[in-house]
């Protein structure tokens, strides 16, 4: 008979929760996702690494202390993401633990941007969270696990500038309250990581664009300040460990939640003075996809018909 999977309660012996569970990462060729899937097989997880870039999924494989497996796939891409998980089941085992972190991000005014580019931040960082749900659930179910999503400050603090990615995150969070709400009876836990800054090179290359990085020069200085990525990873990790429901990474963002209907307002005053200011020292242009998570991403896809 198949033992129960749900780590939430500790085998007889275990030493440490996660130990010989399979783990999912998906975003995991770079950034926060690569520091995760570092973290997690530190605590003895057995990782799953998807994303864009086989040479450097493969590499990191390589590194991590316990067995992983690396798979290139699109998490917009239904199909595909159903293969996946049957890879991942098939060759490591049902996982317990899957964490929706692919993400892009481009910015610039809304007026002005690709409609096409646009539409792939949402489709990217919310519908691929929904399509990741859809295709690991079953086996949630079987080992009673974890899903963490990733989200963001951006979850309740719009800001001008980042319209495609503020509504994405906004998305996530909406998306991951009602799958834990769903999936509570069954004995699947749904948690949401909400993230400050993170040194990463989207925001390294955010910083790039003056209007983007004089926006965050606005923000308090607690709120502006940037948080290296295996730090985050770790927090993740202890979330993922003990089933969290939500975690704040840094802990003061959760004080956030409790101003966050007054925030659109200051943000709108601050904008107010900012955006002339910023748009008579030169024109606001579209920045493109944000660091080599965006790019990798664009060369990923076959071009539009006709371009």
């Amino acid at each position: 008979m198949e033992k129960s999977l749900r780590y939430g309660r500790r085998r007889p012996g275990a030493r440490r929760p996660l130990e010989g569970r399979v783990a999912v990462v998906t975003g995991a060729a770079r950034g926060v996702g690569a520091a995760l899937a570092r973290d997690l097989a530190e605590r003895g997880a057995h990782v799953a690494l998807l994303g864009h870039g086989r040479e450097r999924l493969e590499r990191l494989a390589r590194e991590l202390p316990t067995p992983a497996l690396p798979v290139e796939t699109d998490v917009t891409d239904d199909a595909g993401m159903a293969a996946a998980a049957r890879e991942v089941r098939e060759r490591l085992g049902p996982p317990s633990v899957v964490v929706a972190n692919a993400g892009i991000a481009e910015g610039g005014p809304f007026v002005t941007s690709d409609p096409a580019l646009w539409r792939r931040v949402i489709d990217v960082n919310l519908t691929g969270s929904a399509v990741t749900a859809r295709a690991f659930l079953p086996d949630l179910l079987r080992t009673r696990g974890y899903f963490l999503q990733v989200a963001s400050l951006a979850s309740f603090g719009s800001a001008p500038m980042m319209s495609a990615y503020c509504a994405s995150k906004a998305g996530v969070e909406a998306f991951a309250h009602s799958l834990r709400a769903e999936l509570a009876h069954q004995g699947v836990g749904v948690g949401i990581g909400y993230l400050n800054w993170t040194d990463t090179d989207m925001i390294r290359d955010a910083d790039r664009y003056p209007v983007l990085r004089e926006l965050r020069g606005h923000m308090p200085a607690p709120a502006r300040k940037v948080y290296p990525a295996p730090e985050v990873a770790r927090r993740l990790g202890d979330a993922a460990e003990r089933r969290r429901a939500s975690t704040y990474i840094p802990v003061w963002l959760r004080a956030v939640q409790g101003i966050r209907a007054a925030l659109p307002a200051v943000v709108t005053v601050v904008s107010r003075y900012e955006l002339p200011r910023l748009e008579a020292e030169g024109p606001l242009e579209p920045t493109g996809p944000l660091g080599a998570g965006g790019a990798a991403d664009r060369a990923a896809r076959p071009p539009a018909r006709g371009a």
